[in-house]
C-alpha cells in the first residue's frame, strides 16, 4: 500500500470533485477539547444539548469511530455569485435576509455525495479500509481540525479563516484508519492580528470576547437553533435578519478574497436572495414545505419560519401594508408566532424605538 502516493492522488481527486481545498490532519485535539469543555461550562451553547450529549467523543475521534488514526477535511466555497448585495438587502427593511448559506441547496448531502465519490476513489486505490464520512452529521470537531489539516485558522468569530479564500465554505471530513501523513506539521498562523471587525459589527454582541462565542446571543442561534420564544430584549436588534445572520463574515476583511461558488446548487432559489418580508410571511404551511424542499431552511418548520418573519416585521418601518399583513395572519397562526406578531404589531402601535447604538 503506497500512502504516500495516494496522499497526493487525495488533493487532485478533491479539486475534480469541486473542493477547493483538502488537508490530513492527525486526531490529537487536545487543546481544542478544553476550549469546548470550558464553552460548555459556561453553558454558552444555550439550548444545543447534542453539544455535550457525547462527551469526550467530540473531541476524540477515536473515541467515535474506533481505529480512527488519520482524518481528511476538505471545503468547498459556498458565496452566490448571482445572489442580491448582501449589504444592500440588510440595508433594506421590508426585504427578508437570509444566511447565504441557506439559498439554495442543502449542502449537506452534495458534500455528503461528493465525499463518499472520494473515499470510494481511495478504496479503488488501496482496497478495503475503515472510514466514515461526516457533514455536520455526528459529533465532530471540523474546525478544529481543519485548522490542524491546514486549512486556516480560527477567527475571532470563530469561523475558519483562509488567507485566500476568507470564510464563506463548507467544511466536510473523513476519519479513516489509514496512518496518513498530515498534511500541516504547524498549523495555520492566526492572522486576525488587532481587527476587531466582527465582534464590532456583531448585532447582539455574540462576540463576547476573541475567539469566544455565547450561541445564546447568536442570530444564528436564535433564528434556527432555538425551539421557543425569541428573548423579547433581543427581537429589536435582530433587524430583518429570519434565518441566520452572515454579518461577522460580510464585514471581514479576509473575504475580499473570497471565491464565490461555481455549484449551481448553491444558487437562490424562489428569490431567497430578495424577497420582501410580506411575501414570505404570507407563505402557508403548504407553500413553505414546497419551497423549502431541499434547503436547509426546511429544518427549522414553518411555525420558527414565521416566528423570525414577525420579528423582522416588527422591526420594519411602519407601513399599512405591513400593520395589515400581520392583522390579516394573527387570527390564524400558531401560539408560537402569535405572540411574536402581537409583538410586532405593539411595536408599530407605539411607533419605533430608537435603533440601538451598536446595531449596524
Amino acid at each position: 500500500m503506497n500512502l504516500r502516493a495516494l496522499e497526493q492522488n487525495l488533493h487532485d481527486w478533491a479539486q475534480e470533485l469541486g473542493f477547493q481545498q483538502l488537508g490530513i490532519s492527525d486526531i490529537d485535539l487536545q487543546q481544542h477539547e478544553k476550549l469546548l469543555e470550558r464553552w460548555l461550562a459556561l453553558e454558552r451553547h444555550g439550548e444545543m444539548g447534542w453539544m455535550a450529549r457525547h462527551g469526550r467523543r467530540r473531541s476524540r475521534p477515536a473515541a467515535l469511530i474506533p481505529g480512527t488514526c488519520s482524518v481528511v477535511s476538505v471545503r468547498m466555497d459556498y458565496f452566490p455569485p448571482r445572489a442580491a448585495n448582501a449589504e444592500q438587502v440588510l440595508q433594506s427593511p421590508s426585504l427578508a435576509y437570509i444566511s447565504r448559506y441557506a439559498l439554495g441547496r442543502d449542502y449537506h448531502k452534495l458534500l455528503r455525495k461528493r465525499l463518499q465519490a472520494l473515499a470510494n476513489r481511495m478504496r479503488d486505490e488501496v482496497g478495503d479500509f475503515g472510514y466514515r464520512v461526516f457533514v455536520d452529521s455526528a459529533p465532530v470537531l471540523e474546525k478544529a481540525l481543519a485548522h490542524k489539516a491546514g486549512l486556516g485558522w480560527i477567527g475571532k468569530h470563530t469561523n475558519v479563516l483562509n488567507k485566500r479564500a476568507g470564510s464563506w465554505f463548507f467544511l466536510g471530513e473523513i476519519y479513516t484508519d489509514l496512518p496518513l501523513s498530515p498534511t500541516a506539521i504547524v498549523a495555520p498562523t492566526n492572522h486576525c492580528g488587532t481587527c476587531t471587525a466582527c465582534m464590532d459589527v456583531c448585532p447582539t454582541r455574540a462576540i463576547v470576547a476573541p475567539y469566544e462565542l455565547d450561541a445564546r446571543l447568536c442570530i444564528s442561534y436564535l433564528t434556527i437553533e432555538l425551539a421557543g420564544p425569541i428573548p423579547v430584549h433581543l427581537r429589536p436588534l435582530i433587524g430583518n435578519r429570519v434565518y441566520g445572520c452572515d454579518d461577522c463574515q460580510l464585514f471581514c476583511p479576509w473575504n475580499k478574497f473570497a471565491q464565490a461558488t461555481a455549484e449551481d446548487d448553491f444558487s437562490p432559489r424562489h428569490r431567497l436572495d430578495e424577497a420582501t418580508l410580506i411575501e414570505l410571511f404570507s407563505w402557508t404551511d403548504e407553500q413553505f414545505l414546497e419551497r423549502t424542499a431541499g434547503s436547509p431552511i426546511r429544518r427549522i418548520g414553518y411555525e420558527r419560519w414565521l416566528r423570525n418573519l414577525a420579528v423582522a416585521l416588527g422591526n420594519a418601518p411602519t407601513t399599512s401594508a405591513i400593520v395589515q399583513c400581520l392583522e390579516a395572519r394573527l387570527p390564524d397562526l400558531p401560539e408560537l408566532p402569535a405572540e411574536h406578531a402581537r409583538w410586532a404589531l405593539a411595536q408599530h402601535n407605539r411607533g419605533k424605538a430608537p435603533t440601538p447604538a451598536h446595531a449596524p
